[in-house]
């Protein structure tokens, strides 16, 4: 039989697709690597990475997956890499072909016997050998192609002694593929064929024959022997494998270039192996109902999560409602107190028409005739003084309804406090904080009521004019005071002046007329004085309803700022439900995008 050397396969006259055997890959596949079940894997990665997910951002919500996905189990069912067996005898090509699977000098290669036990080649940080029980080797290899793939290299068949193949039975039973490797030299051999025999039923199901070597032949030989191991596959096993045609030289010159030479690869059969590999692997039922099943848990546990994120969203709407509800009672005791206003304006109204007739009372002391000419040389200050005396009156007046008013809302404030801190503390299990604070809070806020009652009580008046039309009007009557006040001090110096001159009617007439202006302006002050204090008292009490209407809008107010510190109060809840609303709008994020990962996850599926 004549030789295939790799000078030809390398010669530029060769094409890819020297081969037309039935075991070629499909003719779209392209003459180009790819890694082994590149699918599956990356399937089963995004699957253990979505339950890392989903697994963190149930810690984070305080979700409980014990039974929804049980996590100590995903790396054993989803961790354990493909493994493929492979066996056939002495000098087969079984190491040399395990090289070209991984694409790296993995198994040592000799025309002499290589490997005498069992070697189980496996993914290391380190390179190192370790002999398990029974006398399996394991070898550890930093090679990414063992992350997914465990290697299994065996003796020949026809090897003497066969102390290691009860060692195998394990391995065989637990194997995705089981490689037969046959020589193109002689893959009649006996040994093999007997092995593969004895396999059970289920084992023939992950057999595949490989015919190595075919570098070493010319194809149309090499196509007979492939139909002679079909015609023998049917005899002695009862079906017929998937069998393959390699060069596992081939495969490993093409992988040790850089690019990796395709014409080559092709050439050596490989990639129409590596499809089917990776076929098997992504196809394989029971690793594909594996990741539905985790695949079915995830989404039971993203679920779970959900609507552990469901209960947290109505426990923080509930908490809203109870603010809603807390604060709602805070404005119906602010109008229970607006509700006593008209009383308390009923009573304020009084006081100001008693205090207006007191008032008068007051002024028309004031307005005496011997006082109003006394004041005409000292200044009239009268208004201002009977402004003050209103305000001061009134002030005292609204300040201790104020005063009462602030001590009965700082009572009904604490006895709704207690109540609250009640309800909050088991429904939030938040703590409103100390009494005593509550207390300060409401001392200060009651001090602010009364002050600020005060002011309007003084603004009101000041807003009347009182002081300015009580002004104007004793103006006009100084004036007329202050014309016959000068008039009689007139002709009374006139009168004296003739006096001295010795004159003798003179001083008699002129004191007489003097006489006469002092009595009318004594009678005109009587009558201003009693015109005046009338119409100053008639326009206090005129004015007493827009006074009342004024101290009502302050009153409103006032109370409206009572009630809001007290509001502010119950910044707790407030504070504790903006920290539940921020924890919570991340984890709802995540969960969105866990969920988008969960059915791009099921599209691969």
């Amino acid at each position: 039989m004549s030789s295939y050397s790799i000078r030809e396969i390398r010669g530029e006259n060769r094409r890819c697709n020297n081969f037309h055997f039935t075991f070629q890959a499909n003719p779209s596949l392209t003459c180009s690597t790819h890694m082994l079940g590149e699918r599956y894997f990356a399937s089963r990665k995004r699957l253990a990475e979505l339950m890392d997910d989903i697994t963190a951002l149930a810690v984070d919500t305080g979700t409980d997956l014990a039974g929804a996905l049980p996590y100590a189990g995903v790396g054993q069912s989803l961790g354990p890499p493909f493994l493929l067996a492979v066996c056939g005898e002495v000098n087969a090509g079984k190491s040399t072909f395990l090289n070209g699977v991984c694409g790296h000098d993995l198994c040592s290669v000799n025309r002499l016997p290589e490997t005498k036990r069992l070697i189980l080649y496996r993914f290391g940080e380190t390179t190192r050998s370790v002999t398990a029980a029974g006398g399996v080797e394991e070898r550890h290899r930093p090679l990414a192609c063992l992350r997914d793939f465990n290697l299994l290299d065996t003796p020949g068949t026809n090897a003497p002694g066969n102390d290691w193949q009860p060692l195998l039975e394990p391995f065989l039973a637990a194997a995705e593929l089981i490689c037969v490797v046959f020589p193109v030299s002689n893959p009649w051999g006996a040994a093999t064929w007997n092995f593969v025999s004895r396999l059970p039923e289920e084992a023939l199901g992950r057999v595949v024959l490989i015919l190595q070597q075919i570098d070493q032949g010319e194809p149309a030989d090499i196509a007979v022997i492939l139909g002679h191991l079909r015609d023998l596959s049917l005899k002695r096993l009862g079906r017929v494998p998937p069998i393959f045609a390699v060069s596992a030289t081939l495969a490993c010159e093409a992988k040790r270039t850089a690019p990796v030479d395709s014409a080559m690869l092709a050439a050596s059969g490989y990639l129409a192996l590596e499809e089917f590999i990776s076929r098997s692997v992504c196809s394989a039922p029971p690793r594909q109902a594996l990741l539905q099943s985790w695949w079915t848990q995830a989404a039971a546990a993203l679920r779970a999560v959900d609507e552990q994120l469901e209960g947290q969203s109505r426990g923080i709407d509930a908490h809203g409602n109870l603010l809603a509800s807390i604060e709602r009672e805070i404005d119906g005791m602010r109008e229970h107190f607006l509700g006593r206003l008209p009383r308390h304006l009923t009573g304020v109204a009084e006081v100001f028409q008693s205090e207006s007739g007191g008032v008068a009372k007051l002024l028309r002391k004031r307005l005496g005739v011997a006082r109003s000419v006394y004041r005409l040389f000292v200044g009239d200050r009268t208004g201002q003084e009977m402004e003050a005396v209103i305000i001061a009156r009134l002030q005292a007046t609204v300040e201790a309804v104020a005063q009462a008013d602030g001590a009965e809302v700082a009572d009904a404030c604490r006895r709704h406090w207690d109540d609250v801190a009640t309800r909050v503390r088991q429904a939030l299990g938040v703590d409103l904080g100390d009494a005593v604070q509550l207390d300060d809070s409401l001392t200060i806020a009651r001090r602010r009521f009364v002050q600020r009652l005060g002011r309007a009580a003084s603004q009101g008046i000041g807003n009347l004019n009182v002081r300015h039309q009580l002004g104007k009007d004793l103006l006009r009557r100084n004036v007329a005071l202050k014309s016959f006040s000068f008039m009689t001090l007139w002709l009374l110096a006139a009168g004296a002046t003739c006096g001295a001159l010795a004159l003798p009617w003179a001083p008699a007439l002129l004191c007489g007329v003097s006489g006469g202006f002092a009595v009318t302006g004594f009678l005109i002050g009587r009558i201003t004085r009693k015109s005046l204090i009338g119409e100053f008292h008639d326009r206090l009490l005129d004015t007493c309803g827009a006074y009342a209407s004024t101290l009502r809008a302050d009153y409103e107010e006032a109370l409206r700022i009572v009630f809001q510190d007290y509001a502010d109060s119950l910044g707790a809840i407030r504070r504790h439900l903006a920290s539940e609303k921020r924890a919570l709008e991340p984890r709802q994020r995540r969960w969105n995008e866990v969920f988008l990962t969960l059915k791009a996850v099921e599209q691969d599926l």
